[in-house]
């Protein structure tokens, strides 16, 4: 969710919202710290992980906008407090934003739609908040920590004094995912992936597909070029209305092998006769290794588009959490 946009359209419409933001926790807890929920009179955006706790605290929040409060801090031990069974406990920040927030919510949003890294800077000053919005060099693998006076933020240690500097990065990276094909399984993915951590480029070389949103029409040339030009965090499914074009973009992502996953969507058939041209054409067999055909979650056999979909995008949030563990373990054996 692009929370800074949300709190500007509420703005724009003269209302008052609050900002809440889960700061830290500790044991188990509905989502993670950094997670961002927006609240108004009227309804809210975003999720906290719902329950007695979202209940609570959407509460909190709508009653802080009746009053001229700039902010509190909130500690909620789930199991105690809320008789909620996963038993952690959560530290929260509520904020009350008007419309002199305008300016650096809208950089926000701006960076925030572009899938740049930043941070959001709080610094406590008497009896309100100043913000500011920090531009970072590259986002962390796994993302940052929440920080508090240089340290990191937790769910029992010490609270803000005045002058503290709260640091929130904003920095977790969202990797590229490259689809060709635009027929009912592209548009059912499309759709799965856009509230995901992913970017998506779209591809179609039929002019009919245009007016699809998110949709780019290109030659075959064109799209073999984007595949072949795949960066090496990307991740590649094609699924197009025609096999010889599947092929020619299979064998020009191969070709490239910079991407970190390469889907072609079909039967163990289809895969066979890829295999099988893919070697004829001098593809070795580390290179056509790298190919994943069938697509999905080899257990969900429906054919349905939208199933197609969830098993596809279930399986690349599986595979991105995987890299992301890798690339941290990576990071802690050389400490």
């Amino acid at each position: 969710m692009n929370w800074a946009r949300s709190a500007l359209a509420q703005l724009a419409l003269d209302e008052t919202v609050a900002l809440v933001t889960i700061l830290a926790v500790e044991g188990s807890a509905p989502r993670d710290a950094g997670t961002k929920m927006v609240v108004w009179a009227g309804g809210q955006a975003g999720t906290i992980g719902g329950g007695n706790l979202e209940h609570q605290v959407a509460d909190q929040a709508r009653r802080m906008l009746l009053t001229q409060v700039h902010f509190a801090l909130q500690d909620y031990p789930l199991g105690p407090l809320l008789a909620q069974c996963c038993g952690g406990r959560v530290r929260l920040l509520i904020e009350r934003l008007d419309k002199s927030a305008v300016d650096w919510l809208t950089d926000a949003a701006r960076r925030l739609d572009a899938a740049q890294p930043f941070e959001v800077r709080t610094r406590f000053n008497p009896g309100a908040l100043l913000k500011t919005i920090a531009p970072v060099a590259a986002s962390s693998p796994d993302g940052a920590a929440i920080t508090l006076a240089g340290e990191p933020a937790t769910a029992r240690g010490a609270r803000p004094t005045l002058g503290d500097v709260l640091v929130e990065p904003q920095d977790l990276p969202r990797p590229p995912v490259l689809l060709f094909g635009a027929g009912h399984v592209g548009q059912a993915v499309a759709r799965a992936l856009e509230p995901l951590p992913f970017r998506l480029s779209w591809y179609d070389t039929r002019p009919e597909t245009a007016p699809i949103p998110g949709v780019t029409v290109g030659t075959p040339a064109e799209l073999a070029a984007a595949a072949m030009g795949a960066g090496p965090d990307a991740y590649i499914l094609i699924m197009t209305h025609d096999h010889n074009l599947d092929y020619a973009l299979t064998s020009s992502a191969l070709a490239g092998g910079a991407f970190g996953y390469l889907g072609l969507i079909g039967s163990d058939t289809k895969k066979a006769r890829f295999l099988s041209r893919l070697r004829k054409d001098g593809f070795g067999d580390g290179a056509v290794a790298r190919m994943t055909c069938p697509i999905g979650l080899p257990h969900l056999k429906n054919k349905a588009p939208e199933v197609i979909a969830v098993s596809v995008v279930a399986d690349l949030l599986m595979r991105l959490e995987a890299a992301r563990a890798a690339t941290k373990d990576l990071q802690l054996a050389s400490l």
